[in-house]
C-alpha cells in the first residue's frame, strides 16, 4: 500500500490552518475538476485533492494522520499501519461532507476505513457508469457597503455591484460583474454583515451557490456618532441654561426633540432619550452630552452680573479635585 502524503497533495505545510487548506482546496479543486479541467490525468489529481482534503480538514482525522505520518513511508513507498490500529474518527462518524469516497485510496480505507470501496455516496454524487463526479459549493463572496446614518436608520434599498468567479465553455475561470439590488433593514451596523443565500459564485457539477457576506459601513456623520446601537450628539448650551436649567431643542436621526435641561448641570454630563438610537428588536438610545459655551464677547452689564456672582459663590472652587 502506498504512502500518501495529503500536505503535498494540498501543497501546504504541516501547520496549515483550517483556512488555508480550505483556501489550496478549493484552488485545486477549481483547477482539475473533470467538468472544465484541460490538465493531464485531472480526474487523477481532483481524487488526490478530495481524499487530503477529507482528511486534513477534519481535526479528528487530521491527528490521526498526523500521528500515522511519523511512521512515513518505506524505502519503496509503501506504508503499513501499527499493528492493531483503528480508527478514532471513523469513516462514517467522522462527518463526509462532499467528496465520493468511491474513489478514494486504498490508503484512505485503510487508516480510516469504510469509504474507499464500500459504495458510500452522498445525494447527487457519482456519475453516469461509476463515473467520478462531485458537487461543489460555489465561493461565498464578500462585498462591502457604505450608507450614510440616516439611511441605517431607516432602512433603504441600493444598489450593489461585485465580482463572481465562474466557469466559462472553455472551462478557464473567468470574473464576472454583478449587480443586485438589495433591500437594507433598518437598524444595521457598522461591520454587521448581510448574507444573501446564492448570490455568491455559482457551484461546479450541480452544487449550490456561493452566498453573498455585504458588510455595512457606516459613513462619518457630521452631527452624531455611533456607539453600538446608541447615536450620541454633542449640544452647547449656555452657562445660564446650565445653571438654572432649561428646555432645548435637540436633533435626533430625521426629527427634533425638546430637551430639558437639568439645574447646575456641568458640562459633559450624559442625557438619555430612551428608544431613540438606531431601531431592531432592542434599539438603542440616543445620548445628549452637553457642552457649556461661552459667548465669544460679553456686554458691560454681563460682566457686572459676573462680578456679582463671582462674590457670591467666592466658596466655589471649581478645582477642589486637583487639590488646588
Amino acid at each position: 500500500m502506498d504512502f500518501k502524503d495529503y500536505y503535498a497533495a494540498l501543497g501546504v505545510s504541516e501547520s496549515a490552518s483550517p483556512e488555508e487548506i480550505k483556501k489550496a482546496y478549493r484552488k485545486l479543486a477549481r483547477k482539475y475538476h473533470p467538468d472544465v479541467s484541460k490538465e493531464a490525468k485531472a480526474d487523477e489529481k481532483f481524487k488526490d485533492v478530495g481524499e487530503a482534503y477529507e482528511v486534513l480538514k477534519d481535526p479528528e482525522k487530521r491527528a490521526e494522520y498526523d500521528q500515522l505520518r511519523k511512521y512515513g513511508a518505506r524505502a519503496d513507498g509503501s506504508f503499513e499501519p501499527p499493528p492493531g490500529w483503528q480508527s478514532a474518527s471513523g469513516f462514517g462518524a467522522g462527518g463526509y461532507t462532499e467528496a465520493d469516497a468511491r474513489g478514494f485510496s486504498d490508503f484512505f480505507e485503510e487508516i480510516f476505513g469504510g469509504g474507499g470501496h464500500g459504495g458510500f455516496s452522498r445525494g447527487g454524487f457519482g456519475g453516469a457508469g461509476g463515473g467520478y463526479r462531485q458537487q461543489m459549493r460555489g465561493e461565498d463572496v464578500h462585498a462591502r457597503l457604505a450608507l450614510f446614518l440616516e439611511e441605517v436608520f431607516q432602512g433603504c434599498e441600493k444598489k450593489v455591484s461585485f465580482t463572481v468567479h465562474e466557469a466559462d465553455q472553455q472551462g478557464r475561470f473567468r470574473p464576472r460583474q454583478k449587480t443586485l439590488n438589495v433591500k437594507i433593514p433598518a437598524g444595521m451596523r457598522d461591520g454587521q454583515h448581510l448574507r444573501l443565500k446564492g448570490q455568491g459564485s455559482p457551484g461546479f457539477g450541480g452544487g449550490e451557490a456561493g452566498d453573498l457576506l455585504l458588510e455595512i459601513e457606516l459613513a462619518p456623520h457630521p452631527t452624531f456618532t455611533v456607539e453600538g446601537r446608541d447615536v450620541l450628539v454633542t449640544v452647547p448650551v449656555a452657562p445660564w441654561e446650565a445653571a438654572l436649567g432649561a428646555s432645548v431643542t435637540v436633533p435626533t436621526v430625521g426629527s427634533r426633540v425638546s430637551v430639558k435641561v437639568p439645574k447646575n448641570s456641568s458640562s459633559g454630563r450624559k442625557l438619555r432619550l430612551k428608544g431613540k438610537g438606531l431601531p431592531g428588536k432592542h434599539p438603542g438610545d440616543q445620548i445628549v452630552v452637553l457642552q457649556i459655551v461661552m459667548p465669544e464677547q460679553h456686554s458691560k452689564e454681563a460682566e457686572q452680573l459676573y462680578q456679582k456672582l463671582a462674590k457670591a459663590e467666592k466658596p466655589f472652587n471649581p478645582r477642589s479635585k486637583l487639590h488646588l
